[in-house]
């Protein structure tokens, strides 16, 4: 079996998805599932079925988490000595060589990536360029639009 990088922030943000599944949600659909149950008539309850149908998606959810996180190589970023290289975890400052434009970027997991909050999965095309340099080194990115380049201006691990 595999093991899938996570970061400690991820691991927590998973766990705690987990236990609010396992606490609120389930425990909500299963009153729902008795609420409806009341009603009489189970074959026309649309009600009883769409609880059930949520049951379901809370149990599958779950089980998805609990193997997410059993299978999980929790990496914590500040603990990282990567001598200044790319890395799972590490937070790479990049300026774009055509437009001169400067962007952050953390590198994690698939469930964590995030472009919002400027998070990148480390399978995303931008992060395998990445991965392996250090800051001063020119990256190449095949983006839709054609390869993009990017100079690496500092990798931290935060």
């Amino acid at each position: 079996m595999s093991k899938t990088p996570l970061t400690v922030a991820g691991a927590e943000k998973l766990r705690a998805e987990l236990h609010r599944m396992k606490t609120v949600e389930r425990p909500n659909v299963i009153a729902a599932i008795a609420e409806a149950r009341s009603h009489g008539d189970l074959s026309e309850n649309a009600e009883y079925e769409a609880a059930k149908d949520r049951q379901g998606f809370i149990e599958g959810r779950i089980m998805e988490l609990e193997a997410k996180l059993a299978t999980a190589q929790i990496i914590d970023p500040k603990l990282l000595d990567a001598d200044g290289r790319c890395v799972f975890g590490a937070t790479v400052e990049l300026e774009d060589m055509e437009s001169g434009q400067g962007v952050t970027y953390q590198i994690v997991g698939d469930d964590e990536a995030d472009i919002k909050d400027n998070k990148i999965s480390i399978s995303s095309p931008i992060a395998r360029a990445l991965i392996g340099k250090y800051a001063g080194d020119i990256a190449e990115v095949q983006a839709p639009g054609g390869v993009r380049e990017y100079e690496i201006v500092d990798v931290r691990y935060v």
